[in-house]
């Protein structure tokens, strides 16, 4: 029997949604509960640049329905990327180390309390039985010139017993070399691999259309849109992420998502072409081509309302 999709988008909250999708003048507490009603899963954008307030989660919690799923994304500093000590709580800044640039050393006491700071604030979501899996978002730099697939098992290992999905974005990782020994290693910490879609093109940091099943509970898949140009150079979101699938793109990913259904409990599907309204357009047409109710309408109409 093939696994459960769950398909939504992102971010609930990014620009692009508030402008196009939502209807006009919606209070920015609304905008979740109407999500809700049209999606049962999405990703949380936030995290990456601070964590959130356990109030503020718990509110999250609240606004969805039984069984609405939210996956979390880590915070930048956990996923290798530069972070500056502002992003972290105001209690921890004075105490770390920064480079040159004023860039926050990570160091392993580090990580385990960022890591147990952030188990803390998703507790509401783990009561309410609605956290899915924790997103590692790896930056590029994290290639296998200069990084161990190891370094990640202590930071897996302390969010166990939640599910983690690891996005790598150096496609080296993945490369007939070495793509057996990254999904061993991965199934051996039981972390998913995030398969994802992106723009065609064999730039180091764009990813190939590879797919695997590192852990039986869960697969994964990102889309990024396949606009090269703008994935590679774009300075903005809406510039390096904005894309219109159409309806050949979906079904052609739709093929691969019922693939890993087959060999996964659960699927997670996170339409990451954020421009204007193209995830959510483009995630509730590919829950129709996947046989699933696209919920109510968007309500274009009130969308057009000056």
């Amino acid at each position: 029997m093939a696994g459960r999709v769950l398909i939504g988008t992102s971010s609930w909250a990014d620009p692009g949604f508030v402008e196009r999708w939502y209807p006009r003048g919606m209070p920015a507490r609304e905008r979740l509960p109407w999500y809700a009603q049209r999606f049962e899963y999405v990703e949380v954008n936030s995290s990456f640049y601070a964590l959130p307030d356990p109030a503020t989660v718990r509110r999250w919690a609240a606004a969805t329905p039984a069984g609405f799923t939210f996956d979390y994304k880590l915070h930048r500093l956990l996923s290798r990327h530069a972070a500056a000590p502002d992003s972290l709580p105001r209690d921890m800044r004075d105490e770390v180390e920064v480079d040159r640039r004023g860039r926050v050393r990570l160091t392993r006491e580090l990580e385990d309390e960022l890591v147990d700071r952030t188990r803390d604030a998703v507790e509401p979501l783990v009561e309410a039985g609605k956290l899915g899996a924790f997103l590692l978002q790896l930056t590029p730099a994290f290639s296998p010139f200069d990084h161990e697939l190891e370094e990640l098992a202590p930071l897996v290992e302390r969010l166990r017993p939640h599910r983690v999905a690891v996005e790598l974005r150096h496609r080296s990782w993945v490369d007939p070399r070495r793509a057996e020994r990254t999904f061993a290693f991965l199934s051996e910490i039981g972390a998913a691999f995030v398969t994802v879609d992106a723009p065609p093109g064999e730039h180091a940091p764009i990813m190939p259309p590879v797919d695997a099943v590192t852990c039986d509970e869960l697969a994964y898949m990102r889309l990024h849109g396949r606009n090269a140009r703008g994935y590679l150079t774009g300075r903005t979101v809406a510039e390096r992420f904005g894309w219109v699938y159409a309806d050949e793109e979906l079904e052609e990913v739709a093929g691969r998502v019922r693939a890993l259904a087959e060999q996964a409990d659960e699927v997670h599907v996170a339409f990451n072409n954020n421009r204007d309204d193209d995830a959510p357009s483009a995630a509730r047409r590919f829950r129709e081509i996947m046989g699933q109710d696209p919920g109510p309408p968007p309500e274009e109409a009130q969308l057009r309302i000056a």
